[in-house]
């Protein structure tokens, strides 16, 4: 495991529960490992409300409420696709905020989806003036661990900035 998740974490979790903020997560390629980050860190109960791991596309139209015209308009790995499973599982689980990753690490891609190494995220908050955060990293070469590992920290990234305000 990279050494800078477990410090990212614990900053995250004392920074969310600083201000009093709560987090859910709904994640696709990383199977549940940005939440596996966060509630490794003792105190995290204050922070963590709900995850989603929605690996294939039906767990995300059933559990998570994406449209599948929105998946079959922008694919799976498009910032449009977790923008709306992190809209969900913020209104699902009552958090403060939510972050959400759809992508591909890999080994290969499927027809008509983007390389390998392309990953989406969004992190959404209630009641901000600016709600919504959605990026795309592109990541090739990186093998699937290290794709992943490289996503948890960003999401965490994330996380620590919406905590700092």
């Amino acid at each position: 495991m990279n050494p800078n998740i477990p410090l990212m974490s614990f900053a995250a979790v004392q920074q969310l529960s600083a201000a009093g903020l709560t987090v859910a997560t709904a994640e696709s390629c990383t199977g549940g490992l940005i939440a596996a980050a966060l509630t490794e860190v003792p105190g995290a109960s204050a922070v963590f409300r709900y995850g989603w791991v929605t690996y294939c596309n039906e767990a995300k139209e059933r559990l998570l409420y994406v449209p599948e015209s929105l998946i079959e308009a922008h694919t799976v790995v498009s910032e449009e696709v977790v923008a709306a499973m992190a809209e969900s599982a913020m209104r699902q689980s009552g958090a403060d905020i939510a972050v959400a990753v759809s992508g591909n690490a890999g080994p290969t891609a499927a027809e008509g989806e983007p390389p390998v190494g392309t990953v989406c995220l969004a992190l959404c908050r209630r009641a901000a003036q600016r709600p919504m955060h959605t990026e795309t990293l592109l990541l090739p070469g990186l093998d699937r661990r290290s794709i992943r590992e490289r996503v948890v920290l960003r999401a965490l990234e994330l996380l620590c900035d919406v905590a700092k305000g």
